[in-house]
Order: C-alpha cells, then structure tokens, then sequence
C-alpha cells in the first residue's frame, strides 16, 4: 500500500513512521506534516526519502496540498496531524477548530473522493471527559470532552464516524493515553521535567499533583496502531491504554530520583482550568479482538525516555533556543 501519513513530523508520528518502515518494508508512506512548532524535521533526519519515504510540507486544511497527494495515488491514511497542547487550547481555541476539525474534514473528503481503501484516525482518551476514582473508558461511552482542545478532537471523531455512516467511507478510530517516549515536544509533562531537572530549574506542577494519567509508551502506541490499521473492523473505536496509571506528582519524583536530582525543584503551580482529575482507559475490547497490548512498563518506559533526552541533548537544546525551525 501507499500511505499517507499526516503530522509525520510531530512526536508519536515520527516514531510511527520509524517503526512502520522496519516492520512493513512491501509498504509506502508519503509524510505530510505543516511543520508547526511541534513538527520538527530533525525528528526523521536519518531516515532517507526514496522509493518507500518522502516528505511533503502543506496543511491538511488546504485543499491545494492535499489533491496532487491523492491524485498521484494514496491506498490509505494514518491521521496524526492536530494541535494537541491543552492549555494552548484555553489560550486561544482557533487554530484547534482550523486544523483538528476542519483539517480532518478534508482529508475525509479527499480519501472519500478518491477511494482511499483505509482511513485511521488517531483520537484521544481526552474526548471521554473525566473520570472519578474507580473505573475506565470504554468505547461505548459519551464523549463528554472539557477542554476546546478535547472538544476540537471529539469533533474530529464525529466527523470521522458521519463518513463511516454516510458515505461507508472505511475508517477506524483510536482513542489513545497518555503518550511519553523519544522525540517528545518539551512542552508536555515528562519532557518538560526531565528538560528542567536537568538544568537545574523548577518544575512546575499543577494544583497538588494528584491528577492521575494512564501513561503509554510510544512504541507500544504505534504496534498498536499499525494492528488496527491492517486488522481493525471498519466503523469501530478502539481505546488504546498502557496499563500504566500514574498520578503526575508520582511521575515527577520518579524523574527527580533517576537523575538524582532534589525534591525541592518541585515547584506547585495554580490548576488550569477544566483540568480533568483522572484518565484510565480500558483497552479489553483490542487485547481481545486483535491480540494486541502493552509490553513496555511504565518503570521500563520511563528509563529509556530520560536516557534517551540524557543522550540526545542537541535535540531538545535546539527547541528551547528555537533554532530547530531555522529553515
């Protein structure tokens, strides 16, 4: 197959693309990826354009970037691409309407126009809401989405689901955890920890620390992905979990004590606001029917992440002082 994959530069669609191009060698990926400040080229550096790889810059909310992509041929879509920070979302809700609805309707329209064979829409736990202190999500919920970003995503999973129901265009779509793994922008927790610890600097925790996230490893999330791609049933959800719930308070110290590093850079800050209290997703229905789930721990995972932003400290060095976006 020939695949387009979008938001390929970001984080886990670069480690998607890094994983699917091992393990499926007789498949294509075209990468399309806007390079907002989350896509970064140097995320795919040493990974050669040719016969099976290649980039192309463009928005997926543009239709003039997406028609030569689907007129030269694309067998199916892998759908990554969306604005994904929450509070950025609180700040200003706009571009989060432009890309994750309106970008996601395009592309729907494009893969129905052109009979695209396979449409894998990546979502989110963050649709479900939240929940108290027992119990999971499981596919058959409401959405009940608190944040314009969560909300801008639950569209973008109703929108996905009309063209399953509508046109029978042939979808699928994840809700996925909490992600956490190499190439992640230091905006999002673990990085932001581990990028702070190891300058020295506080890190900032909302409220008293105790929201809790079932946290996944990446790798695991594309292994995931790339099953339901191949095996999943057309028009259903699949929650993806990690088995892994962690408060974020639990999370930080654990980073603080790997690295050594004292308890006083724990820095408390005020709670942002719809801040949900606790995720856990309840991926029985994928273990079940396609044999998938998790085989990386959370302990496990969290090694090689902080190992990994030990060794690579160009790489997040150049995000902070912005000149990764040099062009």
């Amino acid at each position: 197959m020939k695949i387009l994959v979008t938001g390929g530069c970001g984080f886990i669609g670069s480690n998607f693309i890094r994983f699917f191009l091992a393990a499926y060698p007789e498949h294509r990926l075209v990468n399309l990826d806007k390079l907002t400040y989350a896509g970064n080229l140097q995320n795919l550096r040493d990974i050669p354009e040719g016969e099976r790889y290649r980039f192309v810059r463009g928005d997926i909310a543009d239709p003039d970037a997406l028609r030569p992509i689907f007129e030269a041929g694309i067998d199916g879509v892998i759908h990554f691409a969306a604005e994904s920070h929450v509070d950025r979302s609180i700040e200003d809700a706009a571009v989060f309407v432009q890309t994750n609805v309106m970008g996601t309707y395009r592309l729907l329209e494009f893969a129905r126009q052109y009979g695209v064979e396979r449409f894998l829409h990546v979502s989110t736990d963050e649709v479900y809401g939240e929940l108290g202190t027992e119990g999971a999500f499981t596919e058959e919920m409401p959405l009940k989405p608190n944040s314009p970003y969560a909300a801008s995503k639950a569209a973008s999973d109703l929108m996905t689901e009309a063209y399953f129901r509508t046109h029978r265009l042939p979808v699928v779509i994840t809700r996925c955890s909490n992600n956490y793994g190499p190439y992640q922008f230091p905006e999002k927790l673990i990085p932001l920890m581990i990028t702070n610890a190891l300058r020295d600097l506080p890190l900032p925790v909302y409220g008293d620390g105790r929201n809790v996230r079932d946290w996944i490893y990446v790798l695991d999330h594309c292994k995931a992905l790339a099953r339901i791609f191949f095996e999943g049933v057309e028009g259903e959800v699949y929650n993806i979990g990690g088995d892994g719930e962690r408060a974020n308070l639990q999370v930080v110290e654990k980073i603080l004590d790997y690295l050594d590093k004292p308890r006083s850079l724990l820095t408390f800050v005020k709670d942002r606001p719809g801040h949900d209290f606790r995720y856990a997703m309840d991926f029985s229905k994928l273990r079940d029917s396609l044999g998938w789930e998790p085989e990386v721990s959370f302990e496990e995972g969290l090694r090689r992440t902080i190992d990994w932003y030990l060794h690579h400290r160009d790489w997040w060095e150049a995000i902070l002082d912005g000149s990764y976006r040099a062009d």
